[in-house]
């Protein structure tokens, strides 16, 4: 068989549509390789987001601020001492970038100024902590990146 240029070019266009398809392959069927989005309702919760920034402003005009830190038991919220701690309500989710499936979220209504999330429930390595409180009618928001 007599190779010329018209066989090279035809070979060469073969070869590189292979090698794309089996790319495109690749990173669709490979579990390891799969990425969601943060929420899977990511689009209602950007026409909330502006409700975030309202509640995030009023946390900020608090006299106290919300803290956590880590402690043998688990991770411990510290809520304003200036408030009254039987009227804070409200709903604790953490998120987990690296695995959806330690993502959670739990109410609570505090007995004390302080909040223990269970060491259990917490792997070391990154969350992104967001508490969304009330207190005497006002919503209030507290969102950080932690270091577990």
């Amino acid at each position: 068989m007599k190779f010329n240029w018209g066989t090279g070019i035809v070979i060469a266009f073969v070869g590189f549509i292979s090698f794309i398809m089996y790319f495109v392959i690749n990173m669709s069927t490979n579990k390891k390789l799969d990425h969601d989005l943060v929420t899977e309702d990511y689009y209602k919760q950007e026409l909330l987001y502006q409700n975030d920034i309202n509640k995030e402003k009023n946390a900020s005009k608090l006299l106290g601020k919300l803290s956590w830190k880590k402690s043998a038991e688990g991770m411990i919220i510290t809520f304003p001492e200036d408030l009254d701690f039987n009227e804070v309500k409200g709903k604790v989710f953490l998120y987990r970038p690296s695995n959806k499936q330690l993502d959670f979220e739990t109410t609570f209504s505090l007995s004390n100024h302080n909040l223990l999330i269970p060491d259990k429930r917490l792997l070391d390595g990154r969350w992104n902590i967001k508490i969304d409180w009330n207190y005497k009618g006002n919503n209030y928001l507290f969102k950080e990146e932690i270091l577990y």
